[in-house]
């Protein structure tokens, strides 16, 4: 009887498999991994936010410039102007001054969201002068 459950302990460690301790360290390994991975992912969500409203301001202040090189007599100062756009508002600040070039106008145009002071781009233009 003794030689019975000898040969039985023996069948069940030649049936291989995992310890608990293997299968610990397995888990250990996987949640690090997915920890990882997840916090990869919310950094990648907020950053494509970020990206996106800077796209928007570049893409206002190139329409801005456009806007005033088909306007005519444009006068030298500051203006600041409220534009929705992708169902949010921005503030557009800009700047014509005269240059060394009587020909030239400069515009430098900054933009920002509408519930801050920081500008998220700016840009610089140089417009012709119209001479009627």
């Amino acid at each position: 009887m003794k030689w019975r459950s000898m040969t039985s302990s023996r069948s069940r460690s030649a049936m291989g498999g995992f310890t608990l301790l293997e299968i610990m360290v397995a888990l250990a390994v996987f949640a690090t991994l997915a920890a990882a991975v997840l916090s990869a992912s919310q950094y990648v969500v907020k950053q494509r936010g970020a990206v996106e409203a800077r796209l928007f301001a570049a893409w206002l202040a190139d329409n801005r410039l456009n806007e005033l090189r088909l306007q005519a007599g444009l006068v030298v100062g500051q203006q600041q102007q409220l534009v929705s756009m992708d169902q949010r508002d921005w503030v557009l600040h800009q700047h014509i001054s005269a240059t060394a070039d009587p020909r030239l106008l400069q515009v430098d145009i900054q933009v920002s969201p509408s519930d801050s002071t920081h500008p998220l781009y700016r840009g610089s233009g140089w417009i012709p002068v119209a001479h009627e």
